[in-house]
């Protein structure tokens, strides 16, 4: 069932095709405390991507090192592949 939601998910981004539909799309789907989240892991891989220590960004975003570490983990298995 999960694959199923994410297909859905993944199909209505695609439809979401323009900047304004898409943040829309978040805006509707997320609390604003959760797009800030989800805002926040994208510029979690940025950092990583460049370089800055995992401590560093857990405290510039004001996030666990877990979550951090969660997004180092990822990277190193190959998402984030557009950010």
């Amino acid at each position: 069932m999960q694959d199923q939601n994410t297909a859905i998910l993944v199909d209505e981004l695609l439809k979401a095709n323009t900047k304004d539909k898409i943040e829309n799309l978040l805006r509707g789907l997320l609390t604003p405390k959760e797009l800030e989240e989800f805002a926040k892991r994208i510029q979690l891989v940025r950092m990583l991507k460049k370089g800055v220590a995992q401590h560093e960004i857990a405290e510039k975003l004001g996030m666990g090192v877990a979550t951090v570490s969660r997004g180092a983990r990822e990277l190193k298995l190959g998402n984030f592949k557009t950010i």
